[in-house]
């Protein structure tokens, strides 16, 4: 496993219902990650189809692997270059069951998937009309690091990334569509869910407006001590890159000792409380 590596944040518009384009731009950005030196290169969530395409999800969903996962597979070999983006997956066991998926892919093909496990229905959102929430976390063990990771509103919830830094994640990847509204909440999420696990943080969002709806972007690389290491521009499209050097890991587990100090059996409790609702 490399000691640092360097990350490359991909806050890009989608394009809606239109694969094809979405693949030529992952290539593309894939490729200048590569001429840059990046090992990781991040698309924002369902990066592949756009967010907002309602019911047109459940012509636009494939399988993983897939069509499209397998020509994104080829991009990362050809580029050597690890890739993570989103689509809307379908399920291999029936018709129209389909999940919000991050989709993890390095030089030598697949390396596993994520399904979202909250899933927004309020306000504007309404993804538990279309998705089927997911009910495991992520974290792989890969050349590049150890590697967890969730998706835009799952952050607003401390036990998914406490749960993948405990399954021994270096690094947290949230891609996100959040529209604007939202900004100063995923501000102070992000940094608050590296600090509490002292674990880099990689966010990245989407932006672009899709059907009245405009993302925001502010991508983000957050420390272990919840400082942030380099942002990407608001409300257009950006690429930053950024080195992640994972022996800052060690110091900020001796200051902030957060792990030291878990009382795992308040998550019992937790569970209890939370049945009574």
């Amino acid at each position: 496993m490399k000691e640092k590596i360097r990350l490359a944040l991909a806050q890009m518009a989608s394009k809606r219902e239109n694969k094809r384009e979405n693949i030529k731009k992952i290539e593309e950005f894939a490729v200048k990650a590569k001429d840059q030196g990046a090992d990781l290169v991040i698309f924002p969530e369902l990066f592949l189809t756009g967010y907002v395409v309602r019911d047109q999800i459940y012509e636009l969903a494939e399988t993983i692997p897939g069509p499209s996962t397998q020509e994104i597979e080829q991009i990362a070999k050809e580029t050597g270059v690890h890739i993570i983006f989103g689509m809307p997956e379908l399920s291999e066991k029936t018709k129209a069951t389909i999940f919000n998926t991050a989709v993890f892919v390095g030089p030598t093909g697949l390396i596993g998937k994520y399904r979202k496990m909250y899933l927004p229905t309020h306000s504007v959102f309404e993804e538990k009309r279309h998705f089927r929430p997911g009910y495991q976390a992520a974290a792989f063990d890969t050349p590049i690091g150890k590697i967890g990771l969730c998706i835009c509103y799952d952050i607003f919830f401390p036990e998914i990334t406490r749960l993948i830094r405990l399954h021994g994640s270096q690094l947290i990847v949230c891609i996100s569509a959040s529209p604007a509204v939202r900004r100063s909440y995923f501000e102070i999420l992000t940094a608050a869910r590296a600090l509490e696990n002292t674990a880099f943080l990689a966010y990245v969002n989407l932006v672009g407006v899709q059907d009245g709806l405009l993302f925001w972007g502010g991508s983000r690389l957050v420390s272990p001590t919840g400082d942030v290491i380099v942002k990407a521009k608001y409300d257009e499209e950006d690429f930053v890159l950024c080195d992640v050097d994972f022996s800052d890991i060690r110091p900020a587990e001796t200051f902030i000792p957060t792990l030291r100090d878990l009382r795992p059996e308040l998550f019992d409790e937790l569970k209890k409380a939370a049945e009574l609702l």
